[in-house]
């Protein structure tokens, strides 16, 4: 079933006069389309298809493109954003779901929301086929697309592959389809949490090992866009203030040790070598009072990411400006 995840109505018929997709997941709206088509090629392999933004449905072209063929062609007419739409063309589309043309199928994509909603009375009003496309913002409803995935591809995967696929990818919904039919072509028999280690593993924790690298190198305005972005990603909180503070604690380490070379530093420090350079390079601007300040500011931020706090994303925010700021302390005094 192309259309996973979407809720429809008990018209399921692709093939309906019109077909309206609800919602603002560009996936599941894409989707609907593909469905659409695909049933309408192959009743006919000839079918002609028009995809169409607002701007190019102007007054009088919906008209145009339903009107009755010498050939009496098969046609999937696609409206998209059709929240959109001109005042005139909305005419042009309830004139046209009063009576709808044989032969062709229209596919309404809306985003929802009061914008435009005189064209979702109208089609559900004629009794339009509707499917649900809501964004996912839970992660319960990740997990579930997920899982959908994995049955639609006819393969099978334990709940632990599917949650730890989840964790990896974040919340961009084509990357996880992307994922799920990467394993499901490479992968044989069940696909379990350690095949998804070695495939995915490593890509939300290396982005928020990012975030903690520029904030702790004085760099806010890139540590704020690369928190923004993990957040954006799905990036879990509680691994950012986890970075957060593991780059504070190595900077704290390394200022307090003795001097020495990397590989005596890193078996006192119980760090490998590599990371004794990076974090020599990082701690330039630092004080040892500017470390204290750092990491009180990466505890109330744990705890608020933890559910002490209204606002887990400012709590972020707040405790990766205050960093970078420490981080150029010496520089200040």
């Amino acid at each position: 079933m192309l259309v996973a995840m979407a809720r429809k109505t008990a018209n399921d018929d692709p093939l309906a006069p019109v077909t309206l997709a609800v919602g603002q997941e560009d996936l599941l709206l894409d989707r609907v389309v593909q469905e659409v088509v695909a049933a309408a090629k192959a009743a006919d392999a000839d079918t002609d298809v028009r995809d169409l933004t607002p701007d190019q449905l102007q007054p009088g072209t919906l008209a145009e493109l339903t009107s009755p063929s010498l050939f009496a062609e098969r046609k999937v007419v696609v409206v998209r954003n059709a929240q959109d739409l001109s005042a005139d063309t909305v005419k042009d589309v309830k004139a046209y779901l009063a009576a709808p043309a044989e032969e062709i199928t229209l596919v309404l994509l809306h985003a929802g929301g009061a914008k435009g909603k005189g064209v979702l009375d109208a089609g559900r009003k004629a009794g339009a086929r509707e499917v649900a496309c809501p964004k996912m913002t839970k992660p319960a409803d990740r997990l579930a697309f997920v899982r959908a995935e994995f049955r639609t591809a006819g393969r099978s995967a334990t709940p632990e592959a599917c949650q730890a696929l989840v964790d990896a990818i974040g919340s961009d919904l084509r990357e996880l389809a992307s994922a799920v039919s990467q394993l499901a072509a490479d992968i044989e028999g069940t696909i379990d949490e350690a095949v998804v280690g070695r495939y995915y593993t490593g890509r939300a924790e290396a982005s928020s090992f990012t975030v903690a690298d520029r904030a702790v190198e004085g760099r806010a305005a890139e540590a704020l866009e690369a928190l923004r972005w993990s957040l954006a990603t799905g990036v879990a909180p509680v691994l950012i203030t986890s970075a957060l503070a593991q780059g504070v604690r190595a900077i704290g380490k390394l200022s307090s040790a003795r001097g020495g070379r990397p590989a005596d530093l890193a078996r006192e420090l119980g760090m490998p070598p590599w990371k004794i350079d990076r974090v020599r390079q990082q701690m330039r601007g630092w004080t040892p009072d500017a470390v204290s300040v750092a990491l009180r500011a990466v505890a109330e931020a744990d705890a608020g990411v933890k559910g002490d706090g209204d606002d887990p994303e400012y709590a972020l925010e707040k405790a990766v400006v205050t960093v970078a700021r420490a981080a150029r302390s010496r520089g200040r005094s």
